[in-house]
């Protein structure tokens, strides 16, 4: 039965963004990235609307009600209660996931380059060396050159560990969709060609049913009046069709699953995000939380990407020789990914290489008004992006020296 919506009203107008420079890398400030609002208003609404069918059950007054309880378990850390019950989770989502999805859906779209060159395929060389070397630098040549070779009849795979609340799902189809409706011009960066768009959710509490209702909410056209006009009514799409979108979901606690669960868990993944989970991972348990990202570096598959976005200034406490101190938790990350191993062959290279960190950005959400039964926020946040080493590349680098 439709909910009533008369009680909603467009947001506030927000104070525009001060305009920020931009550079190639962006440099760990804020000064170092500009947003460039590539998801249209009218996307972003359309995302909004997802959440608005699937999440907010009961009117306003009773989510905010639901919502205190939730809050107050959060503020306790007794998180088996705050995420223990189905409407609690329900509520969870309507409150935090929409911000977070419009943000995501920004940042992959940031990061679209960096997954464009992710799709591209190398073409493999046989020709025996001669003497001379000349096969060998043809060989060079042409496994250095870059050719769009993209199997886009493939699915890309995205992992979502801690994604369970359904922020990952609606932002990355909001992505899709985007990449969907724009085609680049020739001067344009390079776009990913993805024909259809995989989701597995992983996360220790019981969302299996909050993520099947937001996939839903993605792949069925939003709900409309029956007096909406017959130009409403043509116009009125979901967000994605079926056939190009899917989701998967699993309930498992990370930190006590070991690198054999782990190896399965990432199986074909061409990307591994954990958004706004690994500081409550490093504040459960360092040493889990470490043993997780060497699962991930032994498994995860040459050339795939790890996501980690975070709130920025996150600390963790480590005891070294019975001492604790205080790291960010970038340097734990850096520490755990880039620290050459100690058992590891002199000269050996890293396993990641870092493609992009900044400490601290701003998703701000558009002048224009958006339509959302709960205030929505800004969101700030720290990100970084490794790449897991091609070893052929490696190798075909260490030749060319």
């Amino acid at each position: 039965m439709p909910r009533d919506k008369s009680s909603w009203q467009p947001l506030q107008r927000r104070q525009k963004a001060v305009k920020q420079n931009k550079g190639p890398i962006p440099l760990p400030t804020e000064k170092g990235y500009q947003q460039d609002n590539a998801i249209s208003t009218t996307l972003q609404q359309s995302l909004l609307n997802v959440f608005r069918d699937a999440c907010n059950k009961g009117s306003p007054a009773e989510i905010e009600d639901i919502l205190q309880e939730v809050k107050g378990h959060l503020f306790n850390r007794d998180f088996a209660t705050a995420f223990g019950k189905e409407d609690y989770l329900e509520a969870y989502a309507a409150r935090w996931s929409p911000s977070r999805a419009l943000g995501y859906a920004q940042i992959f779209s940031d990061l679209s380059p960096e997954i464009a060159d992710l799709l591209y395929r190398k073409p493999s060389a046989n020709k025996e060396t001669n003497n001379d070397g000349s096969a060998l630098s043809e060989q060079l040549e042409k496994q250095l050159t870059l050719e769009i070779t993209t199997d886009s009849s493939k699915p890309l795979s995205i992992l979502c560990l801690g994604g369970g609340a359904g922020a990952e799902v609606v932002g990355l189809a909001g992505w899709f969709r985007y990449l969907r409706d724009n085609t680049p011009s020739a001067d344009d960066e390079p776009q990913p060609n993805i024909s259809k768009l995989d989701i597995h959710g992983v996360d220790v509490a019981s969302w299996d049913k909050v993520m099947h209702d937001l996939h839903q909410g993605v792949i069925t056209p939003p709900f409309l009046s029956n007096y909406a006009s017959a130009a409403a009514k043509a116009a009125n799409k979901a967000v994605l069709p079926s056939e190009v979108f899917s989701t998967r979901f699993k309930q498992q606690d990370l930190l006590d699953t070991d690198a054999a669960g782990i190896k399965n868990l990432i199986a074909d993944s061409d990307i591994v995000t954990i958004m706004f989970t690994l500081n409550e991972l490093y504040s459960a348990s360092v040493a889990k939380t470490q043993r997780l990202l060497y699962a991930l570096t032994a498994h995860m598959r040459p050339g795939s990407l790890l996501l980690v976005v975070d709130s920025p200034g996150s600390y963790s406490t480590v005891t070294l020789n019975g001492a604790s101190q205080k790291y960010p938790m970038q340097w734990l990350l850096d520490h755990t990914l880039l620290s050459p191993k100690k058992d590891s062959e002199k000269g050996a290279p890293n396993q990641w290489q870092k493609l992009l960190s900044d400490e601290s950005r701003w998703f701000r959400l558009p002048d224009e008004d958006l339509k959302y039964p709960i205030d929505l926020e800004n969101m700030r946040y720290q990100i970084h992006l490794y790449q897991r080493h091609d070893d052929t590349k490696i190798e075909v680098e260490e030749k060319q020296e």
